[in-house]
């Protein structure tokens, strides 16, 4: 668990250490029209996992519902769509094992309308001097967890984040830069497309 302090916080201080201060807390009302914006999106991460493990890949979203993760060290892939979570086995099974995405806090970035002031799902909003971290939950159902933003200014860009489930445990991920102009293809995050592609 230290190792995995550690590392977090070194791969944060790298990920800002090459931004300017910043002069105050982004609001509420500015992040929730930034990621409203935020319709496509793709970047490269680097995901630390509760018990230190670090792998990268590829990440691609297109709101609303949609995302897809390319890891490079094992070939998983794991896609969400129409609500759905996906995850591929990269031995080649089609069959995925698959969860609602409403149950996982990363809902909360790839909803239609994203409202960080609405009631009771912000429970944390900080400031550090260089970036600002808002903690969101489902209102509804706190009990699936938290997921914490990361996010710098001139211009907002959302730079990691971090998803604590219901036992606890906590996955960060790091982004690089955040390509926002790319133009990405429904089918590229189609369950039954991929599984139709592995089952060949």
């Amino acid at each position: 668990m230290k190792t995995l302090r550690y590392t977090v916080a070194a791969l944060t201080a790298l990920s800002l250490s090459a931004l300017p201060a910043l002069a105050e807390k982004i609001s509420l009302n500015q992040l929730s029209a930034y990621l409203n914006d935020l319709k496509t999106a793709q970047a490269d991460f680097t995901q630390i996992s509760d018990d230190g493990t670090i792998m990268t890949g590829q990440l691609m979203l297109k709101r609303p519902w949609k995302i897809r993760f390319e890891y490079d060290q094992d070939k998983t892939l794991v896609l969400a769509e129409a609500r759905t979570v996906a995850i591929f086995d990269p031995r080649g099974n089609p069959q995925p094992e698959t969860y609602p995405l409403g149950k996982t806090p990363l809902k909360l970035i790839l909803d239609r309308n994203i409202n960080l002031g609405r009631a009771n799902m912000v429970v944390g909003h900080s400031y550090d001097g260089t970036a600002t971290t808002v903690v969101a939950q489902d209102p509804e159902h706190p009990e699936y967890g938290t997921l914490s933003l990361v996010f710098t200014d001139n211009p907002v860009q959302l730079r990691q984040w971090i998803v604590r489930d219901d036992a606890g445990s906590a996955t960060t991920v790091v982004l690089g830069a955040l390509d926002s102009s790319v133009k990405l293809s429904n089918q590229i995050f189609d369950i039954g497309v991929e599984k139709e592609r592995r089952s060949r």
